[in-house]
């Protein structure tokens, strides 16, 4: 459905998006996973024509998208990182004034689209009441549905979560997860592994402008050289056999607890055989499946969220 090809955007100072290449097909819940500064609003704000590519092509269903085709924009809903909602007027006369911006959805329709979504993100009670009233979480909520009230079959999604509490960020899942069983495509864009672990069916993951991969969950863990992640509950026994540990690969330090990413060769008769010869507790240790932030690290050297 969205066929990126040789992509290449500069700016100034930075090159954001380096040759990048992917295809995101109809009705797949599609991620965007990277660090802050990957690359990943660019792309977004390409596909939704915001910007033009200086190299390669952008196409929704073999039309080509630009600044220029208004008709390729109709098509698609995009909710920002920043939002664009007017305090002093209540939700409902926010969502009217948004849907009138579309010419095509007769009144009786969007009047009953802005009842139905208000309901689905948990807002109507809400209605009435002014935006300035709201959470920062309950504003995102309102974003989204704000962006979608002509009823779009592409939706982008730029970090919708960043700094929402939690029961806010579970509805917009909810929400999210519902448009996407109805048969919406959907672009997410993310820096937490969970997110996008638990929404997407495939992830590119971006970093520096670069596809560094693409796949399933299953499919890119499978390019780890190892099949899990040993975890170390953080105790003064523990923590004067951090040099044991980095024998087996790389340590990382949580708050409370130890994360070891084995290497090449790693077995776990070899690892708790030396656990053994250090007397330490067989109960301190636990095996995790891996994760995208462990991915992450081994293709970049790096955290996802440094």
């Amino acid at each position: 459905m969205i066929a990126v090809q040789q992509v290449t955007k500069k700016f100034p100072s930075v090159v954001a998006l380096d040759n990048v290449t992917l295809e995101i097909k109809e009705r797949e819940f599609f991620g965007l996973l990277g660090p802050n500064g990957a690359g990943k609003t660019t792309l977004m704000s390409l596909i939704v024509g915001y910007l033009n590519a200086d190299e390669g092509t952008i196409s929704i269903d073999g039309k080509a998208v630009s600044q220029d085709n208004l008709k390729i924009k109709g098509e698609i809903g995009f909710v920002p990182q920043s939002l664009a909602l007017y305090d002093e007027l209540s939700a409902l006369d926010n969502l009217e004034m948004f849907g009138r911006l579309h010419p095509g959805v007769e009144s009786k329709v969007l009047h009953e689209r802005i009842r139905e979504r208000l309901h689905a993100v948990g807002l109507y009670e809400r209605r009435k009441d002014k935006v300035k009233s709201f959470s920062g979480g309950m504003k995102r909520r309102l974003n989204m549905i704000a962006s979608m009230l002509h009823d779009p079959n592409i939706m982008l999604f730029d970090e919708p979560t960043v700094g929402v509490d939690p029961q806010s960020r579970n509805a917009i899942f909810d929400f999210l997860e519902s448009l996407n069983h109805q048969g919406k495509t959907i672009v997410y864009t993310t820096h937490y592994m969970e997110e996008a672990e638990r929404l997407c069916n495939r992830i590119a993951i971006i970093d520096h402008g670069n596809i560094i991969a693409l796949g399933t969950t299953d499919e890119l863990l499978d390019k780890l050289p190892y099949d899990e992640t040993v975890v170390i509950v953080k105790n003064p026994s523990t923590l004067e056999q951090q040099n044991t540990f980095s024998e087996f690969g790389i340590l990382l330090e949580e708050d409370d607890h130890f994360e070891l990413k084995p290497k090449n060769g790693f077995t776990l008769s070899k690892f708790f055989t030396r656990i053994e010869e250090k007397g330490l507790k067989y109960q301190w240790i636990e095996l995790h499946r891996p994760t995208l932030e462990a991915l992450f690290l081994q293709l970049t050297g790096r955290r996802l969220r440094d």
